[in-house]
């Protein structure tokens, strides 16, 4: 696949202190990157500067291998979809959308042409007469995406454009924009504070702290594999235990792990809960442990469980496989996967 957009070595700093520094990142065509992090990790400083409504203080950004950080917002292949929707009030949809289609000169035809298919896109056809007002969130967003659509961009940015919808709209629009960006093959990047949203949109998730890329990677990756404890603790839930190099693994309780890694010294190893295995206490080797809470949530149940060696395990569970376990019950503390981090540095 083709290069669409690299920003290289971009710096920005803020007299705040917030800021980037030596971002660089590819993006090929067709795909959907989102940048993901915490909020004043920087995110949206890099999309606003590929937008060219922030200038970096060094480095470069070129979209389809033309340098465009000299360039303002309106001379750059890019259009921003905003949080806030942008439509002029007084403008029926179809004035919203055809605005700048004229700026451009083009043919009515060719307007009316375009904004009836871009409308059909976000599904909201036969919309043309009505006014913002008229319409819901989740529709007058639908809108905000059609106008950006409309203007052809080579990279279309989204600047957490769900945020402000409820959550069953918002998982609406994530599958309506995912299909989109299947039909058009268009390029984007998508900036969200969101570890759902990012997940279940994105080609590949570029996960930022602290003005840097902690990780840049495919969601399954970024989920099963965090390269750093950061990312860790950040994405999903995660049980960390203190583990001891012994020999060639690290030592967690009764077990003895692989170190993959090759850490020093004193660790924590990850689990997520799902790879928590909970079994009778005199069922065989395990951390023992009672359960403190169990906490049914919808199709599956949250169990902690409170080690005899301090610390808290919690463990995902079928609904129906914790029916017969309880609160002050014993059990034995075990896992199928697990991942080291150097507990240097743990804050």
């Amino acid at each position: 696949m083709s290069l669409q957009l690299s920003v290289r070595d971009v710096t920005k700093r803020f007299k705040t202190g917030e800021g980037v520094t030596g971002i660089s990142l590819d993006v090929t065509k067709g795909e959907l990157v989102t940048l993901l992090g915490p909020s004043g990790c920087g995110k949206t400083t890099v999309l606003r500067s590929i937008g060219g409504f922030l200038k970096p203080d060094s480095g470069d950004i070129l979209i389809e291998g033309r340098s465009v950080v000299a360039l303002p917002p309106e001379k750059r292949p890019t259009s921003m979809v905003f949080q806030s929707y942008n439509l002029w009030p007084h403008m029926t949809v179809y004035e919203n959308l055809a605005f700048g289609l004229k700026i451009r000169k083009l043919p009515k035809a060719q307007i009316r042409e375009a904004v009836a298919d871009a409308l059909r896109l976000v599904q909201l056809p036969n919309s043309e007469k009505k006014l913002p007002g008229q319409l819901s969130g989740g529709q007058q967003q639908r809108v905000a995406l059609a106008r950006s659509l409309l203007l052809k961009p080579a990279v279309l940015l989204l600047d957490e454009p769900f945020s402000a919808l409820d959550a069953k709209l918002r998982q609406e629009m994530r599958e309506e924009l995912r299909e989109i960006q299947t039909q058009t093959g268009l390029t984007m990047v998508f900036v969200t504070h969101d570890q759902e949203e990012a997940l279940a949109l994105s080609d590949r998730i570029v996960v930022m702290n602290h003005g840097h890329i902690e990780q840049a990677a495919a969601p399954r990756h970024i989920y099963d594999r965090p390269s750093t404890l950061f990312v860790a603790r950040f994405i999903g839930k995660m049980n960390f235990l203190e583990g001891v190099v012994e020999g060639s693994g690290i030592r967690v309780g009764p077990f003895v792990l692989p170190n993959e890694d090759r850490i020093e010294g004193e660790t924590l190893v990850g689990v997520r809960p799902e790879d928590v295995i909970l079994k009778a206490a005199e069922a065989g080797e395990g951390m023992k442990g009672l359960i403190k809470q169990i906490m049914v949530l919808g199709h599956y149940a949250e169990i902690s469980v409170e080690l005899e060696g301090g610390g808290t395990v919690r463990s995902f569970q079928p609904k129906d496989a914790v029916r017969e376990l309880t609160a002050g019950q014993q059990v034995a503390v075990a896992f199928t996967k697990s991942i080291a981090y150097p507990k240097i540095g743990d804050n």
